[in-house]
């Protein structure tokens, strides 16, 4: 075990060696009416509008600084994500475990805190190393990201990443048993192959790529901060329908990010000739089908709850509600789709 753990920090160690810029590789566009459609609608000028204020976001916070710059490079929405999963594993942790009256002791806050600190230098190091290897497209996709946008020099990226790859590891080694100490560095292993040559799983198509951020995202991240609570509180881990439950609708939702995230990038994947399942079938079919697909993990949900051991009130009408809201910002898609298909 000692033996892997070296070789998985060692891998991630390479990772910041190998040259940052890759050769930038054209392909033949995709003949897909769809893309085509929307690779003109994007270069396409835009009539001037009036200034409207701007919500607080990656896109918005100046670069100027080095702080701005690096808040850009760890990519908030990313954090947020991460706080989420790990909060909700928390809480059906301690409710497995009998409640917090039951388990509350101060004594366990440094370590969560330290804890939320692993698991953000984890998720700041798989993203960040990203950027490095994904600049040429960044370029086109995200021109607003620090270092595509030149705000962030590549030598302090690597610093901000090696700062991340021992502070995150160190943590988890210190106070966690070896399962979450394998977990934790098998994840970003894979986080790490899925932009760093020579796997550079983004880059060996769509279904590679799809699992990984399926299995990093959803599956590592939630069992993990589930077993870690529950090794933290003394109580032993088993599996259970709840357990079981969380693992499939959160490893099911990620792998429907992994296919929706490439939907605003298409320009910049078809100018490099990264394979996505967007510029194969197109934006139109691809948003078709996973909202169909989220759907039945919905719905999967919503009878899980009728025939299961679960509580009916959150499983049955919260996914309900939540298959609702999927639904009319479908339908708002479709009706944006039609209005800009109709102005042409």
């Amino acid at each position: 075990m000692a033996r892997v753990h070296i070789a998985l920090v060692v891998t991630s160690a390479l990772a910041l060696r190998v040259p940052l810029r890759t050769p930038m590789r054209r392909i033949r566009q995709s003949p897909l009416r769809a893309t085509n459609d929307y690779l003109a609608s994007i270069s396409a000028p835009e009539p001037p509008a009036a200034a409207k204020p701007r919500a607080l976001d990656e896109n918005s916070i100046s670069g100027d600084t080095f702080l701005g710059a690096f808040y850009k490079f760890t990519r908030p929405h990313t954090i947020r994500g991460t706080m989420l999963a790990a909060f909700a594993g928390v809480v059906k942790a301690i409710g497995d475990a009998g409640g917090l009256q039951k388990c509350w002791s101060w004594g366990l806050v440094p370590r969560a805190l330290a804890g939320l600190i692993a698991l953000l230098c984890g998720n700041a190091f798989i993203v960040g190393i990203n950027q490095l290897y994904d600049v040429d497209v960044d370029q086109i996709n995200k021109p607003f990201l620090p270092i595509a946008a030149g705000e962030l020099s590549p030598k302090r990226a690597k610093l901000i990443l090696t700062a991340c790859a021992l502070i995150g590891p160190s943590v988890v080694f210190a106070l966690y048993p070896p399962l979450i100490v394998s977990l934790y560095l098998f994840r970003r292993f894979i986080g790490t192959a899925y932009s760093v040559p020579p796997f550079r799983l983004k880059s060996r198509g769509p279904i590679f790529a799809g699992l990984a951020i399926a299995c990093c995202r959803g599956f590592l991240l939630n069992f993990g901060v589930y077993y870690a609570v529950l090794e933290a509180l003394k109580v032993p881990f088993k599996w259970s329908p709840g357990v079981a439950f969380m693992a499939r609708f959160m490893t099911a939702f990620a792998g429907v990010i992994a296919v929706t995230k490439d939907l605003p990038d298409i320009a910049g994947d078809l100018a490099t000739g990264v394979p996505t399942l967007a510029t194969k079938f197109g934006v139109g079919r691809v948003a078709a089908g996973a909202t169909f697909a989220l759907l039945v993990n919905y719905g999967t949900a919503i009878a899980q709850g009728l025939f299961g051991p679960f509580k009916r009130l959150p499983m049955v009408g919260g996914h309900a509600l939540l298959a609702g809201f999927l639904l009319r910002n479908y339908r708002r898609y479709r009706q944006v789709c039609r209005r800009s298909a109709g102005t042409r």
